[in-house]
Parts: structure tokens; C-alpha cells; sequence
């Protein structure tokens, strides 16, 4: 469906909204600890979330710009096919499919399997259990219709707000624990890199922001001004969030306690009560993220199975005759995420993920310029101060795929063996239909 056909119904604060409510999952709080340790000290730590905003709001400004340029359904997917040809775009859809998506889905599931055991005062030798019964529940919801996963999504958007918003403000106001300047006294390895690498999964979610172009009254206004103030907020809340856990359990508190930071800091500013209900906002806010990825990760890998461009596409690309559901799409992306799960460590996942994506987000945020030369005069969304902020855009993304090589070799290692396995996927797939054609 082309913009022209879409109905003009968003405006400024809808807009905003939807921006805040993508962004805003897990990683507040999960990865405060981990960002602190990487950094080496509290104030490059708050430095990092703050770089890592800078480097999500020049890619959602820019992608922007593609979004409307290529109103096709599929995302980044659709992009690169557009821009770079079918082969890039069946390797981007690969790697979503085959690393990206069930990385996100697994390293959910695992966050809401340690916070569901921390709340409830389970051996965390169970979070495994409860994250893989999580995905496995709110997949079987999804594949009845996509209505029931409606319903979650609307209630766990108001359930992320509210412990973001009492944990900044009475954490900051109550604490009495030194803010900045602080040494993590960390075994790790210093990695600003990595620190910053940590707060871009938190950011995840901003590939969205750009689809609802074609929905707004005036993109050419509205769309900038709505991914800007809804990512300055997001950058608000963060800082906010980690200001006030450092005010309240100190720089090495936070990495004590770890992915349970967030819920120490809340029982100690509202006490048991208080503070098992601000930890069940943070579950609930999860167990959304988790769903959002649900609805809409294995529709990546339906529309690559019905581009006849995966393999085994017709078995992948079953619809569910009775609820109309990716029924196939879905099992499969659930069965990796389960194995991810089972093999490492949520941590490890969300740094995986985000190498991933980076690699194809490099190239999604040049296409503005490609795209540019080839119709200069187009009358759609023009990313504001070009070229500058496609450049830093491009830049945040080289620095993030350069350093993880570097510096975390592992935590790349698996996306590039299945980039490499996909480039003869690929020619096969092609070699198939060439002799499909012939043979008819």
C-alpha cells in the first residue's frame, strides 16, 4: 500500500507516542550494570547513554527519509532489496531471521525469566524455564490471532511508564549516594565501545518509527519533530533511571546486584510492597517488548517464504488456515530463540543482536544518499541537516561493527558465519528458480 493510500491520522502527539512506546523495553533495566562495568565510571557510564541516544536519534531521523522514499511494506528487509538489489536483501532478511530476531526474542524472555525469579524469590537456576514457558505462551496467544497479541501490546504500554517514571523521580529526590565520578572497581575490561554497544539495545525499536510516515498529516513537519521529542524523552527517562539507581545503591551496587538492580532500588525507595509492584510493571513491560517482537519478527521470515526466498519456503510460509496466522514463521523463530537461550547468556544475545543489525543499518542509512541522487526533487520527508545527520548516523554504525570485531570478537562470530552460509544459500535459491523457469 503507498503512502497515498494510507489514511492521514497521526499528528504530533500520537506520533510521539508511538515513538516512546517502540523504544522503551527491557534494556533500562536490565543493562545499567553491565553499561557501568564496561564504562569503568558513572560518568562515562551516563556519557554512554547519552552517546548511544545521539547515535539512535540520527538513525531514526534518517531512516525516516528511506521509509518514505520506499513506502513498501517489510522494513529493513524492503529497503536493501530496493536500494542494493535482491541478494542484499535476502541476506538482510537471513540474519533477521536466523540471528536478529530470535537473539531479541531469547535475550526477552531470559530478562523476564531473572526478574519473574527475583520477584517472586525463585532459585534464578529457573529463569531458563520460566523464560522458554514466557516465549512459548505468548507465541501460542499470537498464532490464535492477532488480536489477543493487541491486547497485550496496549496494556504493557502503560505498565512501562510507570515504574521508568517512579523510580527516576524518587530515586533522585530520596538517594544519598554519590553520582558521578565513580570508579566501578570492575575486574572487567574497560570498553567504551562496548559500554555504549550495551545502551543501543535499550534504544532498539527505533527501525519503526519511519513506517508510520505515510500515516502522518504532514511527514514532512510532524515525522522529525515527533522521532526528536519522543527520543529526547526516552534519553530523559534513561538518564533519569540511572541517575537515580546510582543515587540509591551506589556505582557498585548497581553491578551487584545486576539485572536485578531496578528491583533492589525500588524496594528500598517503597519498600516490599511498593517495590514488588514497581518490579511487576518492569515484568509486564517485558513480557510486552517480548510480544511486540512476537507479532512482528516471523512476519519478516513469511514474506521472504512467500518471495520464494528462503529455503523451504512453502512449509515456512504456512498461514494457519483457521486463525490466519505465520504459523510456521513463528515456530521456527521460537525454536532458535529457545536454542540461543539454552546456550548463552541474555547479555550475549542483545550484544549479538545488535551487531547484526548494525551491519545492514550501515547500509540502510547510506541509501538516503543513493536515493537522493536518483530523484533529488522528491517530494516526500527530507531528513533535516544534510548530510550531517545520515554522517553520524553511518559513523555510529561503523564504530559499533568495527568495535565489536575488535574488541568482542565472539559476540560477532555467530552473525558472520550466517551471513557467509547465506551467500550460497542464496545462489542455490537462485540456481532453483533458474531451472524452475527452464524446465517450464
Amino acid at each position: 500500500m503507498g503512502n497515498d493510500q494510507l489514511k492521514k491520522t497521526i499528528g504530533f502527539w500520537v506520533g510521539t507516542s508511538i515513538v516512546v512506546g517502540t523504544v522503551i523495553g527491557s534494556g533500562i533495566f536490565m543493562r545499567p550494570g553491565d553499561v557501568l562495568e564496561l564504562s569503568g565510571n558513572s560518568t562515562m557510564a551516563l556519557l554512554a547513554w547519552l552517546i548511544g541516544g545521539l547515535i539512535t536519534l540520527a538513525s531514526g531521523l534518517t531512516i525516516a527519509e528511506v521509509s518514505t522514499r520506499i513506502p513498501k511494506t517489510g522494513g529493513l528487509y524492503v529497503y536493501m532489496e530496493e536500494v542494493y538489489g535482491k541478494a542484499w536483501g535476502f541476506l538482510c532478511g537471513w540474519v533477521q531471521t536466523l540471528v536478529y530476531g530470535p537473539a531479541v526474542m531469547g535475550a526477552l524472555s531470559l530478562y523476564f525469566g531473572l526478574l519473574v525469579a527475583g520477584i517472586f524469590k525463585i532459585a534464578s537456576s529457573y529463569s531458563l524455564a520460566i523464560g522458554i514457558l514466557t516465549i512459548v505462551f505468548i507465541a501460542g496467544m499470537n498464532l490464535l490471532g492477532t488480536k489477543y497479541g493487541g491486547i497485550i501490546q496496549t496494556l504493557s504500554t502503560v505498565a512501562k511508564l510507570i515504574p521508568i517514571i517512579f523510580i527516576a523521580v524518587f530515586g533522585i529526590a530520596q538517594g544519598d549516594m554519590p553520582v558521578f565520578n565513580i570508579d566501578s572497581e570492575s575486574s572487567m575490561k574497560i570498553s567504551m565501545a562496548g559500554a555504549i554497544l550495551a545502551t543501543l539495545w535499550a534504544y532498539d525499536g527505533w527501525m519503526n518509527v519511519g513506517f508510520m510516515a505515510g500515516e502522518m498529516k504532514n511527514p514532512q513537519k510532524t515525522l522529525p519533530r515527533a522521532i526528536i521529542t519522543g527520543l529526547v524523552v526516552v534519553m530523559v527517562a534513561y538518564l533519569g533511571v540511572n541517575l537515580a539507581m546510582l543515587h540509591v545503591l551506589g556505582a557498585e551496587g548497581v553491578i551487584a546486584h545486576g539485572t536485578n538492580a531496578a528491583n533492589v532500588a525500588a524496594t528500598l525507595l517503597f519498600g516490599e510492597l511498593g517495590g514488588k509492584l514497581i518490579s511487576i510493571g518492569i515484568a509486564i513491560s517485558i513480557f510486552g517488548c517480548l510480544n511486540g517482537k512476537l507479532l512482528t519478527f516471523p512476519r519478516i521470515t513469511l514474506a521472504m517464504a512467500t518471495d520464494k526466498m528462503m529455503p523451504g519456503h512453502k512449509q515456512i510460509g504456512k498461514i494457519s488456515p483457521k486463525f490466519k496466522t505465520p504459523i510456521n514463521a513463528t515456530v521456527l523463530q521460537v525454536i532458535i530463540a529457545i536454542i540461543m537461550m539454552v546456550a548463552t547468556d541474555p547479555d550475549k544475545l542483545t550484544n549479538m543482536a545488535v551487531f547484526s543489525v548494525f551491519c545492514f543499518y550501515g547500509l540502510a542509512f547510506f541509501a538516503v544518499f543513493i536515493l537522493r541522487r536518483k530523484d533529488p526533487d522528491a517530494k516526500t520527508y527530507k531528513v533535516p541537516f544534510y548530510p550531517f545527520i545520515p554522517i553520524v548516523a553511518i559513523a555510529g554504525a561503523i564504530y559499533i561493527v568495527l568495535s565489536t570485531l575488535i574488541q568482542t570478537p565472539l559476540n560477532a562470530l555467530y552473525s558472520v558465519i550466517i551471513l557467509i552460509i547465506g551467500m550460497p544459500v542464496y545462489w542455490l535459491l537462485k540456481k532453483n528458480e533458474r531451472d524452475g523457469k527452464r524446465s517450464n
